[in-house]
């Protein structure tokens, strides 16, 4: 639960803040590379943002990641596109802006925390475990989290340069990403259980009460 407060204090804007999704309709010039992956099963641990902005305005292009932060990559998955510019970048300028690893992190992942709450959940609720009460606790952590993601903006995305051009597309999750991932598991395996069918209930009012 504190990874996630961290995560997402860092990661998300003000609500006041304008909004700057993610839409890769703004670029309308032509795909002239793609970036694949090429190895084993790998986790996209980090994007280097300010690096990804760089490449853009030097090579005079956009770069779209098509993949998000926390996604797995496998042999041959296209992770970014370069849209127009002066010609293709060296593969190593972008490989060298993704940060990969065996496993998630909680840097720029703001869904890995909440993952994690609804393991420990289901976990809880499986015959050979039957504890509700750990169920109960880790949705009073989530609860927790979606009402500080429902005060901040998540259509970010978009990174432009001074004149306003979008130079760099990277997807963050929706709002209703983060409810179903929060939700959906959970009420399929504490279905038979008062306790949490109680506590879901109530987070649920509580989210349209306060948001």
């Amino acid at each position: 639960g504190d990874k996630g407060r961290e995560v997402i204090e860092k990661l998300y804007p003000p609500l006041d803040t304008p909004a700057t999704p993610y839409s890769p309709d703004l670029l309308t010039a032509d795909c002239i590379q793609t970036l694949f992956h090429h190895g084993h099963p790998m986790a996209i641990q980090r994007v280097d943002i300010d690096a990804l902005m760089g490449v853009a305005k030097e090579a005079a292009c956009s770069i779209e990641m098509v993949i998000s932060v926390g996604d797995s990559v496998l042999e041959s998955t296209p992770m970014m596109r370069v849209i127009g510019g002066t010609g293709p970048i060296p593969e190593e300028a972008l490989r060298s802006a993704i940060e990969l690893g065996a496993e998630r992190t909680f840097d720029q992942d703001p869904k890995y925390a909440i993952r994690l709450l609804v393991d420990i959940a289901i976990r809880a609720l499986s015959p050979a475990v039957n504890d509700p009460t750990t169920a109960v606790q880790a949705l009073n952590e989530i609860e927790d989290l979606l009402l500080r993601l429902g005060r901040r903006r998540l259509e970010i995305g978009t990174y432009r340069d001074a004149t306003e051009k979008p130079k760099l597309l990277l997807p963050y999750p929706s709002w209703e990403d983060f409810l179903r991932l929060a939700f959906a598991e959970i009420r399929f395996y504490g279905a038979s259980s008062v306790q949490v069918m109680r506590r879901m209930k109530a987070l649920i009012g509580e989210l349209l009460s306060i948001l």
